[in-house]
């Protein structure tokens, strides 16, 4: 199983040098991809802006978007970017797309909310077009550049539930998922959900991912339960409150449980979400599961 270390976009903080001090350790430790996730009414920085810096940074790590909302994004624009990083990588991308589920974030880009899963599949099969060179208007020239990859990226779907795994089922090459403990149960039934949907397709065999927030040191709950206060700030207090209680990785040994759940129940990588712009949490990670 890989193991892959989310940049902390989420965690307040972040400046130029914390960022290239994440890329670098992260490069060069024992991680097999770098990730990074999307909000709008947030405090973090662009994806497509700070995937493509870290590709620029980095020469070995696999580079994921966890989660990518193409019904956020025009799907030609995105497939440019994508096909961006994909560029600046050396062929190191993968595209982790979903339907995300913070209505401020649609509301922000004056995006609806319906059919959502309809309008993803659509989007895909959009970029997937501008990826193949084929042109988006007569007579004019296909949007570039060509991805590395033939045929672009491989896509995961960062979907949780049933329903959007099987919708996935006809467009992903796998799961970028999350767990939310993590918990065990949880990542079998979406990873479970998974194998047949594919199967009942007649796909190869999907690719499983998933991930979970963590935290370490002395004051590792408080600073998870405040990271969780900011991120899941659209949920009502007493919502909030639930996620906290389920949320458990806040020691080493948790960790090192978390991981290994994942590996029992069968992922092929799991992604580690920090909840600190603190670069040392790179080399706390790597003495423990390295």
């Amino acid at each position: 199983m890989e193991i892959g270390m989310n940049l902390p976009v989420m965690a307040p903080g972040l400046d130029r040098d914390a960022f290239l001090e994440w890329c670098e350790r992260i490069d060069a430790g024992f991680f097999a991809s770098l990730a990074a996730g999307e909000r709008i009414s947030f405090y973090n920085p662009d994806m497509a802006a700070a995937l493509s810096a870290a590709s620029a940074l980095t020469k070995r790590v696999k580079i994921v978007s966890g989660v990518f909302v193409p019904m956020l994004h025009h799907p030609v624009m995105l497939a440019k970017q994508l096909a961006t990083i994909d560029v600046l990588s050396g062929g190191r991308f993968v595209a982790g797309l979903g339907v995300g589920g913070r209505e401020q974030d649609y509301a922000s880009v004056d995006v609806p909310l319906g059919h959502r899963l309809t309008r993803l599949a659509k989007s895909v099969e959009s970029m997937r077009s501008v990826w193949r060179g084929e042109p988006v208007v007569e007579g004019a020239l296909p949007v570039g550049p060509a991805p590395v990859q033939e045929g672009g990226p491989k896509l995961l779907a960062g979907s949780l539930m049933l329903e959007s795994i099987q919708a996935a089922s006809k467009w992903a090459d796998g799961l970028c998922g999350f767990s939310f403990g993590p918990s065990a149960a949880e990542m079998q039934l979406q990873f479970d959900a998974a194998r047949t949907a594919w199967k009942d397709r007649g796909r190869p065999a999907p690719w499983l991912g998933t991930g979970f927030w963590y935290a370490l040191g002395p004051n590792a709950r408080e600073q998870l339960d405040a990271y969780l206060d900011r991120y899941l700030n659209f949920m009502a207090p007493v919502a909030r409150d639930s996620v906290k209680q389920i949320c458990i990785v806040t020691s080493p040994q948790a960790l090192k449980d978390a991981v290994q759940q994942a590996r029992d129940a069968g992922a092929d990588d799991v992604l580690l979400v920090p909840t600190t712009a603190d670069p040392d949490d790179v080399h706390r990670v790597a003495d423990i599961l390295g």
